[in-house]
């Protein structure tokens, strides 16, 4: 018999290309899931609280960060509040205002030209340890470290600081000038200076944090900060510019970095994406016709068998045949006789001789022996083996 193994014609062809049906029912689970995922993504856009970042001590901030209840309070006082980001906004303000008119508050001057600022003549309150303090507020010179914010005892007779009692203040401390007064102690420093300038009076706080929302209700924070603030007609409040201003570019006369790049680095640019996309193209995975094949295959377990024999034949594999045929009786005995999986060569050839009254010689040669010298020996063991399973069977 050849060991060729040709499948048996037993059904037609037919294609096997996915119907709606099919795909839809195997993907229904996705597109639910997808459905979910943007459903949900869509709510929490709709749902979830603006998302814009707090800004500290800014009049226009609602947040607990922000400053726009204080802001509300000096409002109902009759005392205007501008809101400026930049130097030149802030003396723009100043401009033609009367002296004692118009305070300066200064929350931020990250960006500000604060030779600018002290340029401004009136009253000026600064909060926190500012970039050019020393410009700012000549004579005040921040401790090292930082005090600890928490409700403080003014312990000063400042009449701003004494009317207001005891505020939330900390962050920074300082020490003023001849004649400053320094109130809210903190270690060997004040957390509020006061002194008077040419043009008015310098404050520096040590932090605004009594000033945010947040804050402005306990103690005496709301007092103190309308008895700093209240006291001229119009505040402008500078804060810091939610868009920073671009430095100048680098190169002569201002050139961006596009300017400044070689002319040759877009092309590579484009080239390197090109490439990049017909490579892509290239070896991606392309679907292509659909393969219909005739089912099912089927391949008889003799042929299987014979063709092993013939492979065994060839090789002259003749103990590689005995093992497997001894291993395959063995296999097949063990649960007739009885015997655990586990049991040893004496206790199965024992079984065997009393089950068929053979020789336990014989038996022990047949299932333990050498391996067959011949093709001879191979069919005799082949025929011994089977006479035994045939007896064992039927005893």
């Amino acid at each position: 018999m050849s060991l060729d193994m040709r499948p048996q014609e037993t059904g037609e062809s037919y294609s096997t290309a996915p119907t709606v049906r099919s795909t839809w029912r195997a993907s229904r689970m996705i597109v639910l899931l997808g459905a979910l995922i943007v459903l949900a993504a869509v709510l929490s856009v709709l749902l979830k609280p603006d998302s814009r970042p707090a800004r500290h001590l800014d009049p226009a901030d609602s947040s607990l960060s922000g400053s726009m209840a204080l802001a509300a309070l000096l409002r109902d006082r009759g005392v205007t509040v501008d809101r400026v980001d930049s130097s030149g906004a802030a003396a723009a303000k100043a401009n033609g205002a009367a002296p004692g008119d118009r305070l300066l508050l200064i929350t931020d001057a990250t960006y500000a030209n604060t030779r600018e600022l002290a340029a401004i003549q009136g009253d000026r309150v600064i909060v926190g340890s500012v970039f050019d303090l020393d410009e700012l507020a000549p004579g005040v010179r921040p401790e090292r470290g930082s005090a600890r914010e928490r409700s403080r005892e003014p312990e000063c007779s400042l009449p701003a600081a004494k009317a207001a009692g005891s505020a939330f203040i900390g962050g920074g401390a300082f020490t003023g000038p001849s004649g400053a007064i320094g109130c809210y102690p903190a270690g060997d420093g004040s957390t509020l200076v006061s002194y008077p300038n040419a043009g008015g009076t310098t404050t520096v706080l040590g932090s605004g944090e009594f000033m945010t929302n947040q804050r402005l209700a306990e103690d005496g924070n709301a007092a103190l900060a309308l008895n700093l603030l209240g006291s001229a007609k119009a505040v402008t409040w500078l804060v810091a510019p939610e868009t920073p201003p671009v430095g100048e570019l680098p190169g002569e006369a201002g050139q961006s970095i596009y300017e400044l790049m070689p002319a040759g680095i877009p092309w590579a640019v484009l080239m390197s994406v090109i490439t990049v996309a017909l490579v892509a193209f290239w070896r991606g995975r392309r679907l292509g016709p659909v393969v219909t094949e005739r089912l099912p295959v089927v391949v008889r377990a003799a042929e299987t068998v014979e063709g092993r024999g013939r492979l065994y034949r060839a090789r002259r594999a003749r103990g590689r045949a005995a093992d497997s045929l001894r291993a395959g009786t063995i296999d097949r005995l063990t649960p007739r006789l009885g015997l655990g999986s586990g049991s040893g060569r004496h206790e199965l050839v024992a079984a065997i001789a009393v089950r068929t009254g053979q020789d336990p010689q014989e038996i022990g040669a047949a299932l333990y022996g050498p391996p067959p010298a011949d093709d001879a020996g191979l069919v005799g063991l082949a025929r011994y083996l089977d006479v035994i399973e045939r007896t064992v069977s039927e005893h």
